[in-house]
């Protein structure tokens, strides 16, 4: 039986790491892509082929040089049997005041998590179009890919540039069976997000959140799966919200806010 093959970027913790065990559980080969945590990488991908009996390999990703990333990439699905699904999961989180911010802080997080995708898509999509059987391309960007943030100019560019690049990829890639989807996470209980691992996302108050809490990393990859599953074959060029309803409680905490005010504030004399 030949399996399908998944390249997951960033791999090594957090929701790369539910990423590649949702795709393994679901019969892909996987290779565990990492920037700087190799023996995380590895000892995530022997525990992917132990416990899903699938094939795994790693791969060492630096995304500041979209170039040598590009060609990291090729090396490794020739040897590794091809590419099925690749999913630009691995990202840099920074905050600056826009006055703050500099250039060089600025091309580093647009060269790591918009134009390192745009190369390595690049380079899956002559492969899978190469191999003549589609392919499937998912791109992880936030829920600041739609709502922007204070002291996220950066990031807020980059992941929405992904989600624009994510759209004009599906169209040219359309005719080549390969669909092009972002899935946009909004806060998400992981290590980068300052949650340390064994901590449940349900123990994490939230009240802004419509659900009341953060999400999970396993529900972040639940999505993924599907979009590179048979079933989502004709879905492309999307961005879904995975975010317990956080980008529709602007008006909810608005209106919260206005009737403290009002409760507080005097009934006017009458006379």
């Amino acid at each position: 039986m030949i399996r399908p093959i998944a390249v997951v970027t960033g791999a090594s913790s957090g929701i790369g790491t539910a990423i590649a065990d949702a795709l393994a559980a679901t019969g892909h080969d996987v290779l565990v892509g990492y920037g700087r945590q190799a023996a995380a990488a590895k000892e995530i991908a022997d525990d992917l082929a132990t416990r899903h009996g699938v094939r795994t390999g790693t791969l060492g990703l630096d995304l500041t040089d979209p170039a040598a990333a590009g060609e990291a990439l090729r090396a490794s699905v020739t040897a590794f049997g091809g590419i099925n699904v690749l999913v630009n999961n691995a990202g840099l989180n920074r905050r600056a005041a826009v006055v703050e911010e500099t250039l060089e802080e600025w091309q580093r997080i647009l060269d790591t998590n918009l134009t390192s995708p745009f190369r390595l898509s690049q380079v899956a999509a002559e492969q899978m179009i190469a191999q003549g059987r589609g392919g499937r391309i998912v791109n992880i960007t936030s829920i600041h890919e739609h709502i922007p943030i204070g002291h996220g100019s950066t990031y807020c560019a980059a992941k929405g540039g992904l989600g624009a690049l994510t759209k004009a990829m599906a169209l040219d890639l359309a005719g080549h069976g390969i669909t092009v989807n972002a899935v946009a996470p909004g806060e998400t209980a992981t290590p980068m997000n300052n949650v340390p691992a064994g901590v449940d996302a349900a123990e994490i108050a939230r009240p802004a959140i419509p659900a009341g809490r953060p999400g999970r990393p396993d529900e972040v990859a639940a999505m993924v799966a599907y979009l590179a599953s048979d079933a989502a074959a004709y879905t492309t060029g999307t961005s879904t919200l995975v975010d317990g309803g956080m980008a529709l409680s602007a008006a909810v905490a608005n209106a919260a806010y206005a009737n403290t005010v009002r409760r507080a504030r005097p009934e006017p004399l009458t006379a």
